[in-house]
C-alpha cells in the first residue's frame, strides 16, 4: 500500500438501522441548596492524574464565590495549586491531613 491512497473503511452502524444512541442521567446531581460550613459533610478522594495524585473534597453547598475565596486561601496556606469543579475543590498532591486540620478550622465537618 502506498502512502497517497486513504482506505475507505466504515466500523459501527448506522443509528438509522434501528439502533439508538443511550442518554444516561448524570450520575451526580449538583444541588443548588445554600448550606453554611457546619452542616457540610465533606468527603476525600484521592485520584491519580497522569501519574500525579490528586486530592479531592467535597460536596461544597456553598455560593461559588465563597467557595472559591475559601478555595484561594487554602491553597495560600498549603503552598499547592488547585481548582474548584462542579462542587468540589481539587488540589495538586496528597493533602488529605492538611486538608482536614485547615478545613475544621474553617468550621467544616466531615463524613467518617
Amino acid at each position: 500500500m502506498s502512502r497517497g491512497k486513504k482506505l475507505d473503511i466504515f466500523v459501527g452502524a448506522d443509528i438509522d438501522d434501528g439502533w439508538a444512541e443511550i442518554q444516561s442521567p448524570r450520575k451526580t446531581k449538583i444541588s443548588n441548596e445554600i448550606i453554611e460550613p457546619s452542616k457540610h459533610f465533606l468527603v476525600f478522594k484521592k485520584e491519580k492524574r497522569r501519574g500525579k495524585t490528586v486530592t479531592l473534597v467535597g460536596e461544597f453547598h456553598m455560593p461559588k464565590e465563597d467557595t472559591v475565596a475559601t478555595l484561594k486561601l487554602l491553597k495560600k496556606k498549603l503552598g499547592c495549586g488547585g481548582s474548584y469543579k462542579d462542587n468540589w475543590m481539587e488540589f495538586q498532591g496528597e493533602l488529605k491531613d492538611k486538608l482536614k486540620d485547615l478545613l475544621t478550622l474553617e468550621g467544616f465537618r466531615f463524613k467518617k
